[in-house]
């Protein structure tokens, strides 16, 4: 049995297909993890999440927030994005049945040894605090009035975590923490302007990965979203999004047993046309 973790899709359904036959993944035997970000911006979103739905039960993916804002759209909420490239899984016949499967998944999950977010973890939170947390929103987002909470999902404030936010600013917060985080400051205010690399912050902030004293410093966090830092292999965290749909290449991770054994990297090239516009 192999368990995998994989970078962002973003649509890219012929990089998953050589993906799983490079792995020779088996659906009995093994474990895909996949850190979010599956749809939009490649070429058929609607085939990437057909192929991991036939998977389930074996495949367990995260919510990004491409994902969040295919969401957003299919329930007439936000207007589509000049870049987006959802109308083949927002117009195919089983396009509902997709996205309510979507709608379905969590922001973060655990297991063999390793915290899996799509984009970051705030300072100040404990791996066990960062479940309950997704999990808050989950109950939100599974529930039959999500369309209200789609509503007022979009927004950077509150721009900090404090645990007596509640309704809305409190789901944002932690929507915003899990999906959209790069850089935060030493006392846990996110940034979300900025998308180059880790060595681009802008003053005052710095990765959320180096943030002093982080509560996760002892835990494995692995996570996405991030194209522009690309692979990032510590005993602390993991990065796997080498920009697939940029003109990259689609990355996985075999983990190993406990999760803190040496794991192995699997890179394919990914042959989808480079997307205009900076990685979001």
């Amino acid at each position: 049995m192999a368990n995998y973790l994989l970078g962002d899709l973003q649509g890219c359904r012929d990089a998953l297909d050589r993906m799983l036959a490079r792995l020779s993944f088996s659906p009995s035997r093994d474990r895909l993890y996949v850190l979010g970000d599956l749809v939009n911006r490649g070429p058929d979103s609607a085939g990437v999440l057909r192929r991991l739905r036939a998977l389930e039960g074996s495949a367990f993916p995260l919510l990004g927030n491409h994902d969040l804002h295919a969401l957003a759209v299919h329930a007439g909420v936000r207007p589509p994005h000049r870049q987006d490239t959802l109308n083949s899984l927002l117009q195919a016949p089983d396009g509902p049945a997709l996205l309510n499967w979507l709608r379905q998944q969590p922001l973060a999950r655990q297991g063999h040894g390793v915290l899996m977010v799509h984009a970051g973890v705030l300072p100040s939170w404990t791996a066990a605090q960062t479940l309950a947390l997704a999990a808050e929103v989950g109950s939100v987002l599974q529930s039959p009035d999500w369309t209200d909470f789609m509503t007022a999902l979009y927004g950077n404030t509150p721009d900090a975590w404090d645990e007596a936010l509640q309704g809305f600013d409190r789901l944002r917060v932690i929507v915003n923490a899990l999906t959209r985080l790069r850089f935060c400051s030493a006392a846990g205010v996110m940034e979300f302007a900025t998308k180059e690399g880790a060595g681009q912050a802008p003053p005052g902030f710095m990765p959320w990965f180096d943030v002093p004293d982080r509560r996760t410093a002892q835990d494995t966090v692995a996570f996405g979203h991030w194209s522009t830092l690309g692979w990032l292999g510590r005993s602390d965290v993991l990065s796997l999004d080498t920009g697939c749909v940029w003109g990259g290449a689609l990355s996985a991770l075999a983990l190993g047993p406990d999760g803190r054994s040496p794991h192995t990297l699997i890179q394919i090239p990914c042959e989808a046309a480079q997307r205009p516009g900076a990685p979001g």
